[in-house]
């Protein structure tokens, strides 16, 4: 990969299921307060328009901390997140605020490691091959196509 290639261009788009009938059900769901496998509803200022955009997203709870990975890569709510530094993680009426830090690539294959250990049934395909059981080396190749947040509750 040449050095002016900007790496955070991956994006896996969702397909038709999964935007018009997954994640409108887990939305559906979550908006009522029922979980879907810790799933919530990520709520985030648009970086352009300045209005909510929301999407289910699945956070990690890890090592005392908790995170937001992007499986498909560099979506619109990753953009979004960036410009913001926070947003909400919604279930039903309980709203969470919080802020967010961007990890480094270096930071990310043990937060991978656990994120793929509780979601992969779900998300393994946009990993390509990557798993729980996978080395260092190859999660922190595979880091700079799945951005990952460190997200702190505000108070």
């Amino acid at each position: 990969m040449s050095a002016t290639v900007d790496r955070r261009a991956h994006h896996r788009k969702p397909g038709v299921l999964t935007r018009h009938v997954l994640n409108r059900a887990v939305g559906w769901l979550n908006r009522r307060g029922v979980e879907v496998a810790g799933s919530r509803i990520l709520a985030v200022r648009g970086r352009k328009s300045g209005e909510w955009r929301t999407t289910p997203v699945n956070p990690l709870e890890f090592r005392g901390e908790r995170y937001l990975v992007a499986p498909r890569g560099h979506t619109q709510w990753v953009r979004n997140l960036r410009a913001a530094g926070g947003g909400e993680l919604r279930l039903g009426r309980r709203v969470e605020r919080f802020t967010a830090v961007e990890l480094s690539d270096d930071e990310k294959p043990a937060v991978l490691r656990a994120y793929l250990a509780k979601w992969k049934w779900e998300v393994g395909a946009f990993f390509e091959g990557v798993g729980p059981t996978s080395d260092d080396e190859e999660l922190s190749a595979a880091a700079h196509q799945h951005p990952a947040f460190r997200i702190t509750l505000e108070e």
